[in-house]
């Protein structure tokens, strides 16, 4: 697989991530788990994203990989009590919770650390950027990041206190192409693609629950109304398009299904899309995106 350069680490990361959090929100079997991630490894994939508020993802995660910690980049996230009983984002609850996610996950030391979400004002109050510097410094983490998106992600890359910006990229969130990818890329980070392929709320077949997760991007979809939306080559098309962003170093997909993975794979090995591609889906982002068409958390 594809590796990429994230940022200024010197870490090379593969073009394609897992993303922990199907596997604990929709109770994947730990077998189930321990074979997907085994195989995903073996084929090439080399990093793997989780957070403390993904039910038991990171206890799985662990129990999966266990002995093989320096065949991967192990990334978490923190901010949400989770049952620490303490205020989200209290600096005493992230510091509990980055040990926390130390244990379930099976290692003395994460690849990286992210601010999961916080709000902009959180983050100039710096109290909970100083818990990440901390970690870093005992050596719990090698590096520090973000994961966020709009106003909050812009100051998160322009503080210069981060390693890595996580940020929604795809066919239905472009506001980052413009906002903060330009300047991360600028500033020597690593940037993360997460919803890569906008939950492919297309096929949801139907208006979705209000105030379910894919909501706003199958509005939005129906507004946008892109062509290849309709062919077998959807979902190709939609994750080409996010890792074709030169700013992007890793996409997260998260899935408790092998096949969906070997298949995203083979869609990653297709290369960027080609010019003409590209133009048509930010041409007709920029004839009909709302204002308050903002990145999604």
């Amino acid at each position: 697989m594809e590796r990429r350069s994230f940022g200024n680490t010197g870490m090379k990361v593969s073009a394609l991530g897992f993303g922990g959090a199907e596997i604990g929100f929709e109770g994947a079997p730990q077998g189930d788990v321990d074979k997907l991630l085994n195989a995903a490894l073996d084929a090439g994939l080399n990093v793997i994203d989780t957070a403390e508020c993904y039910a038991d993802s990171e206890d799985k995660i662990g129990a999966a990989v266990a002995g093989r910690r320096n065949d991967f980049y192990l990334f978490t996230k923190c901010g949400h009590s989770s049952g620490l009983d303490l205020p989200d984002w209290d600096p005493k609850m992230l510091e509990l919770s980055i040990d926390r996610s130390l244990k379930k996950l099976r290692t003395d030391c994460v690849d990286l650390v992210q601010l999961h979400s916080c709000s902009e004002d959180l983050l100039k109050q710096g109290d909970a950027i100083d818990v990440l510097q901390r970690a870093r410094a005992a050596g719990k983490t090698k590096h520090i990041g973000y994961s966020g998106d709009h106003r909050a992600a812009l100051y998160a890359v322009e503080c210069g206190a981060f390693d890595s910006l996580q940020t929604s990229v795809n066919i239905a969130d472009q506001e980052c192409l413009h906002l903060t990818l330009p300047k991360a890329l600028s500033a020597g980070m690593g940037v993360i693609a997460k919803r890569p392929v906008a939950n492919v709320s297309w096929r949801s077949g139907g208006e979705p629950p209000k105030n379910s997760y894919y909501q706003t991007y199958w509005e939005r979809l129906n507004v946008l109304k892109y062509p290849f939306l309709s062919t077998q080559d959807a979902v190709s098309i939609a994750l080409r398009f996010t890792l074709s962003q030169v700013a992007v170093s890793v996409a997260i997909v998260g899935t408790k299904n092998p096949s969906r993975w070997a298949e995203n794979a083979s869609f990653a090995d297709l290369g960027p899309l080609s010019p003409s591609e590209m133009n048509a889906i930010l041409a007709r982002w920029q004839e009909v995106a709302e204002p308050d068409w903002t990145g999604q958390q």
